[in-house]
């Protein structure tokens, strides 16, 4: 019998279970090229949340009205015409912050999480676990931008959202605000991430096993009081 998911764990699958950059490895490109500080990657992230729960809400809407053979490219449809809200949006209240992103907000449209949620879980479900499951997942995906971003900006800028952090005899790190300090922040993140999964694993499986064996013992003592 399958296991029934719960509204709670729905949501907070995203954010670590099956975080979409530590877990699923979705969304990269955006992750490694804005990320040359914090603001920029809250900034991507919020913009894909968005898309990703509108489309989500949508596509779950009339997923019972979309033909099989058809299903992606009207996702992809849907999914553009929020892009193209963000988009136009951003360029008209945000120009900077626009021009700095680029067109990474354009190319949210073939972002592999946005779609791969669409195919995996809005398709399959009524639209409020839909919202709930991509509300998840856009806070995952925020949570990493915005500590990569974060990471990147204080040691190669010294400061954080304008503030600056680290004092003035502090040589800033040139390498975290180029391609290569993306790849290098990234990657130790992940390394942080896979620890930390297979500690909680191992735990687990200890408490699992004392436990067992703390049955096992008082067992074989009721036994032996029998005999």
């Amino acid at each position: 019998m399958k296991k029934k998911v719960t509204v709670s764990q729905d949501f907070l699958k995203g954010i670590w279970e099956i975080n979409p950059v530590f877990k699923q490895l979705l969304g990269l490109c955006p992750t490694l090229a804005v990320t040359v500080s914090a603001i920029n990657g809250i900034a991507m992230a919020l913009a894909t949340t968005f898309v990703l729960i509108f489309s989500s809400l949508i596509i779950s809407s009339v997923r019972k009205l979309i033909p099989t053979q058809v299903r992606i490219a009207s996702y992809i449809v849907v999914i553009a015409t929020f892009v193209t809200i963000v988009d136009l949006v951003m360029k008209a209240r945000f120009p900077e912050l626009s021009k700095s992103l680029g067109p990474f907000i354009p190319l949210i449209v073939v972002n592999c999480l946005i779609l791969g949620r669409q195919e995996a879980f809005s398709s399959k479900n009524n639209p409020f676990r839909s919202f709930i499951d991509a509300a998840g997942n856009g806070l995952g995906f925020l949570a990493v931008l915005f500590v990569l971003g974060s990471i990147r900006e204080i040691f190669g800028s010294k400061s954080i959202l304008g503030i600056q952090i680290l004092p003035d005899t502090f040589e800033p790190w040139i390498i975290m605000i180029l391609p290569a300090g993306a790849f290098l922040t990234l990657g130790l993140l992940l390394g942080l991430s896979n620890t930390l999964t297979e500690r909680s694993k191992r735990l687990k499986r200890e408490t699992i096993l004392r436990q067992h064996n703390i049955k096992r013992k008082a067992l074989e003592e009721n036994f032996g009081k029998k005999s």
